[in-house]
């Protein structure tokens, strides 16, 4: 006789690949516990299904449009939300990323799920400072993102932030209740699946910078580039890595932009590609977001194994770097000062193997992904 889980976990997505990719350890330790994980997304496919199902969860297909606020649809998706959670009775539901932690949370409260967790992994578009022509649309939708986060997260036992700065945000606009935030470390580093990685040797390989995100003009991508070129016409040699897929959020940069620079010779684009191998061929890793992240995975997983950083002074990202020690933290939208971070670690290489060993600590110290799972397993009630 099979015996019973001890508790079932609903645990929401905007996107099936994220479940394995982001939170696969988080499923694998609540399952360990002898728990019941059910994985809701709407986009699994047979590959995304296996995955999530090779962790130890179930897998449930809800309707969702990930980009956009078409009120139908998103009625379309909380509806289905609540239905599904009435069905799968858990006792715990946890929502992540914009549209889930708002209707995953606002469903779980209608279904009578007795306990519901938020975590919001960054701010997102909605938050990123606007230019001139997109303001007037932002400062729109902001406002009802806002206040439907207001009226989600009213609803929620324990929010999750993955930095300060968000907490302090929705604290100051009382989109969230003081005594139910916490802020975690980011999503976090399996520490044994990144170890530490020595670095190309200096004497056989030119200085490699990396940039991995999704490719969207708020991730940097353009500083990145704008900084590359002006550093290849000083040092042909140096190789920049730019590692990420094309996006349908609306910063995203067109696949013929992209296309110019590899053809331009200013930067190499193998696409969308499992980030190890290929961050463990760069010496330095660069992120000049000024998005709302929330921890950036990337960065983390680039600390783990061992290359200093560049990255700006911006929200989610300055908990990446403790200046001067394992990189440099550079303003937003400045290229002049990322092409001084990138000079000051081609001219003086033995910074390059200092700040990466110092990174490997910082990770080990702040990003160990079993501490972070037990800290919200301790808050899931898991």
């Amino acid at each position: 006789m099979t015996e019973k889980p001890l508790k079932t976990l609903a645990l929401i997505a905007n996107q099936a690949y994220s479940l394995a990719n982001f939170r696969g350890p988080l499923i694998r330790d609540v399952v360990a516990r002898g728990h019941r994980v059910v994985a809701l997304a709407p986009d699994f496919d047979s590959t995304t299904r296996a995955a999530v199902e090779a962790l130890g969860a179930e897998t449930r297909n809800y309707p969702l449009a990930r980009i956009g606020m078409n009120p139908w649809q998103d009625l379309k998706s909380l509806l289905a939300l609540r239905r599904l959670l009435a069905e799968i009775r858990p006792d715990v539901s946890l929502g992540y990323f914009v549209k889930p932690v708002i209707y995953g949370t606002l469903a779980a409260a209608w279904a009578g799920v007795p306990h519901r967790v938020a975590l919001i992994c960054g701010l997102g578009f909605a938050y990123t400072e606007a230019d001139d022509a997109s303001g007037l649309k932002k400062r729109w939708l902001r406002a009802i993102v806002t206040a439907l986060y207001r009226a989600a997260l009213a609803r929620a036992h324990v929010v999750f932030f993955q930095n300060v700065d968000d907490q302090a945000l929705f604290l100051a606009e009382k989109t969230a209740a003081a005594d139910h935030c916490r802020v975690v470390n980011g999503t976090g580093v399996d520490l044994a699946e990144w170890p530490s990685t020595p670095l190309p040797s200096l004497s056989e390989y030119p200085v490699t910078f990396a940039l991995a995100a999704r490719l969207l003009r708020e991730k940097g991508v353009l500083e990145y580039v704008a900084a590359a070129r002006i550093i290849k016409a000083r040092h042909p040699s140096i190789r920049f890595l730019l590692l990420g897929g094309l996006d349908e959020n609306p910063g995203a940069i067109h696949r013929t932009e992209v296309q110019a620079w590899v053809d331009e010779g200013v930067v190499e684009w193998p696409g969308h590609v499992p980030m190890q191998s290929w961050l463990a061929q760069a010496h330095v890793y660069v992120l000049p977001s000024f998005y709302r992240e929330g921890v950036p995975r990337s960065t983390q997983e680039a600390m783990a194994l061992g290359r200093a950083v560049i990255t700006t002074d911006a929200p989610g990202c300055r908990e990446t770097v403790v200046a001067g020690e394992n990189g440099f933290l550079i303003p937003v939208r400045d290229v002049p000062a990322l092409v001084q971070a990138m000079e000051s670690l081609i001219t003086t290489p033995g910074l390059i193997s200092r700040m990466g060993q110092a990174s490997r600590r910082l990770a080990e110290a702040r990003f160990d992904v079993r501490q972070i799972n037990a800290q919200m397993m301790q808050a899931l009630g898991l």
